[in-house]
């Protein structure tokens, strides 16, 4: 018997009928598991097959495996800081109180779950399954016999004798079981206990019935649709044709009953033309959509991706992959369902090119959708657009969600920070250890980092695609069931040199995909010393096909100058100013790195002098700009609005430059990712 089968059927008896169709050469524990989606054209490998060797990526998991992971456990399980686990043990009576916190904080907890589950895929830590088992245990005694899984409600529901459900316009009672679902997957292909699983599968069952029988106000009580991605891997999973169909449904219902911009449900999904609304609810929602397509091949699903896809990437998203512009605001589409009435939108995308830079939200739980509905799209399509906007997020609106040392975190990532700035705020004044009116980003951040190696690679029907870079070792198999490994070294993303060496390969030919960044221009591709004769261009992946065996070596380089860019001139707030780029990194001013100098003082030639230097920031190595700009006179504003340009002529000034996700490790500071350009 195939090993792989024996095991399946052996641990998992409850689901051996449904995984027993599962072929040899299937991945059935990919993060994203597309191993039997038909309408998909990649599929990723396990969650243990890509290890991180040295470099940035390396640097990362480490922060994540001692720091990220154990200070999130210790936050979310410390009733004094965060009483989200704490609502758990009240509601399976196990302790006694009162709900606190949001009512997203089961889904909180559900994410730290999956942070641990996703690391103990890597380092099988015996602590991190204890500690999981331990938590899975107080969940499980907390759900009611029907499946039901909302704290909030439960604990109420036995203090007041009144059970209602669904029943709130902001309820998160569908997204909280969303991350249960998710967490619940992630946690099976890790340890291929079911204990979570059985869990979550309660709950999936459990909205089976509750939409059967739910009023159109009811159902479209489910903002925030994480349960979309959940519900597809269940189906994923289980192979249970009855969540495939939920999730179809919940997609058709969207806009049957009077919606809300701000909730992406004031018209069916279907007839959506623009983005509007809130940037986490809107970009989950895409994720979920495209999973649904991957399973359905829905193609009026994907006309409509493919115009969200178009207008956030276009219009919408900043230069640093922010998602939602607007902390409060009023919905583009104008008056609601009365004439004296306009709709409110908040955490939002905005109007095509309205991206103010000192008031950017760009909520970090935002910019991680969009990592994962770009994923999906990529793995439907095997288009490298797609992973362009994967990598822009990880390495800047992502990354830039929580400091260096692992232990305090961004909810919003503005574009610009001044100390002139005459507004307070709505989350503002640093980093900070946890975010107590919605800690949502931290979590999101953790368990996205604790998966990032998911990401890297994907096979297809033609071979293997190289989709991020960094040093690390692949070993899997192909979608034929032949092995392979090798390994993967750079210094990315401060180096563009990949040197990949394969330590096996299958007897037959098959292709290596290596992306060729958007952002590259020149990039060459060599193996075992020659250039290959396939074509290499900006913003594809390029093909290697051959007979390959142990030993062959490919070495890829791709340029990474220094770049100026700027923005389309509709988006007024940078006109005639530039962001600074140097492969996938976007660059910004710190005060701390320029003391004695108004940011907003300083000016970058076309001609720009500025080049590369390594520094280390907070015990963290990375990849500086310096050179010089140009300041103008340094003169502070008083309480006016205009005044006479001075005739000074600028000097030349010296200046550093450090990646944007690193800003805001040294205390407070002002920071600019746009400077004026002078031509």
């Amino acid at each position: 018997m195939n090993l792989t089968r024996f095991f399946l059927t052996q641990t998992f008896t409850g689901f051996a009928v449904a995984l027993i169709s599962l072929t040899a050469h299937a991945q059935p524990n990919a993060l994203v598991n597309t191993a039997q989606s038909r309408f998909v054209r990649l599929q990723g490998v396990n969650l243990n097959e890509v290890s991180w060797t040295t470099g940035f990526w390396a640097d990362r998991f480490q922060v994540c495996r001692d720091a990220m992971v154990p200070q999130l456990w210790k936050t979310y399980t410390d009733p004094n800081l965060s009483h989200s686990y704490e609502n758990f043990k009240i509601a399976a009576g196990l302790a006694s109180g009162n709900f606190k916190g949001p009512s997203f904080h089961d889904g909180d907890f559900y994410k730290t779950l999956e942070s641990l589950a996703g690391m103990y895929a890597m380092t099988r830590d015996k602590k991190l399954d204890a500690l999981m088992d331990e938590a899975i245990a107080v969940i499980g005694t907390a759900q009611t016999a029907d499946g039901y899984i909302y704290t909030k409600a439960i604990i109420q529901q036995k203090k007041s004798g009144e059970k209602k459900m669904f029943d709130d316009k902001l309820s998160f009672e569908a997204y909280n079981f969303g991350h249960l679902m998710t967490a619940a997957c992630v946690h099976y292909r890790a340890t291929g206990k079911t204990a979570l699983l059985d869990i979550a599968k309660k709950a999936t069952n459990f909205l089976i019935g509750f939409y059967n029988n739910a009023s159109p106000e009811q159902a479209r009580n489910a903002i925030c649709p994480s349960h979309y991605m959940g519900i597809i891997e269940m189906y994923r999973t289980t192979r249970e044709p009855a969540y495939l169909a939920l999730a179809q449904k919940l997609i058709d219902i969207r806009g049957l009953s009077e919606g809300t911009d701000d909730n992406s449900d004031r018209v069916p999904f279907r007839k959506m033309t623009k983005v509007i609304g809130h940037a986490v609810r809107a970009n989950y929602l895409f994720a979920g959509a495209a999973d649904v397509f991957a399973e359905t091949g829905d193609s009026t699903l994907l006309s409509t991706l493919n115009l969200m896809w178009d207008d956030v990437v276009n219009h919408k998203m900043y230069v640093t992959g922010g998602c939602g512009a607007l902390y409060d605001g009023v919905s583009p589409e104008g008056t609601a369902y009365k004439p004296d009435t306009v709709q409110k939108v908040h955490q939002s995308y905005g109007k095509a090119y309205q991206l103010p830079n000192h008031s950017a939200h760009n909520e970090t739980c935002a910019n991680i959708g969009n990592l994962l509905w770009n994923y999906r799209m990529l793995q439907i399509t095997g288009q490298a657009k797609y992973a362009d906007v994967m990598e822009l997020e990880l390495y800047n609106g992502i990354l830039s969600g929580i400091s260096l040392d692992g232990n305090t975190f961004f909810y919003t990532n503005p574009l610009s920070a001044s100390d002139d700035y005459p507004y307070a705020l709505r989350w503002m004044g640093g980093r900070q250890r946890y975010i107590s009116k919605s800690n949502c980003c931290p979590p999101n951040t953790v368990r996205t980092l604790a998966e990032v190696s998911s990401y890297a690679y994907s096979v297809s029907d033609k071979g293997l695609w190289l989709n991020l870079f960094g040093a690390n070792q692949l070993a899997t198999t192909l979608k034929d069931g032949s092995a392979i490994r090798l390994t993967q070294e750079t210094a990315y993303p401060w180096d563009g040199l990949i040197k990949l060496r394969l330590q096996q390969a299958p007897a037959k030919p098959f292709s290596v995909f290596v992306r060729i960044p958007g952002w590259c221009q020149g990039a060459t591709i060599r193996v075992n010393g020659v250039a290959v004769s396939a074509v290499i261009r900006s913003g594809e992946y390029a093909e290697l096909n051959r007979s390959w065996k142990a030993g062959d070596k490919v070495e890829i380089s791709l340029p990474m100058p220094v770049k100026l860019l700027e923005a389309n001139p509709l988006v007024e707030e940078t006109r005639n100013q530039v962001a600074v780029k140097r492969g996938p990194v976007v660059y910004c001013l710190e005060s701390v790195d320029n003391p004695g100098t108004k940011l907003t003082t300083l000016a970058l030639s076309a001609k720009n002098d500025l080049k590369p230097k390594l520094m280390t920031l907070e015990n963290t190595e990375l990849m500086a700009l310096e050179g010089t700009a140009q300041q103008t006179e340094n003169r502070s504003w008083t309480n006016q609005l205009y005044r006479e340009v001075s005739e000074k002529a600028p000097v030349a000034k010296t200046i550093r430059l450090i990646p944007y996700y690193a800003w805001s490790n040294r205390g407070r500071s002002e920071m600019a990712v746009w400077i004026p350009l002078i031509r």
